[in-house]
């Protein structure tokens, strides 16, 4: 199995589930982890990356959670 039949799996998992990892996605039950996981990987950024584009990287994880969770 090659890289692009993993990818066409995923493709394919995805567009049978697309309800059901939509509502997972924007539940009570995402926002923790999801704003941990987002919290984390902006600090990352924030300590290899130049001061100067730590506000962009705040911009981009609050756009990101705005998307996943329910608040």
């Amino acid at each position: 199995m090659g890289i692009d039949d993993l990818v066409n799996k995923g493709k394919d998992f995805l567009e049978q589930n697309r309800d059901q990892i939509s509502n997972t996605l924007s539940s009570e039950k995402a926002e923790g982890p999801s704003d941990k996981t987002l919290d984390a990987a902006a600090e990352f950024v924030k300590k290899v990356a130049p001061d100067s584009v730590d506000a962009k990287v705040d911009e981009v994880r609050n756009a990101a959670d705005r998307r996943v969770g329910n608040e």
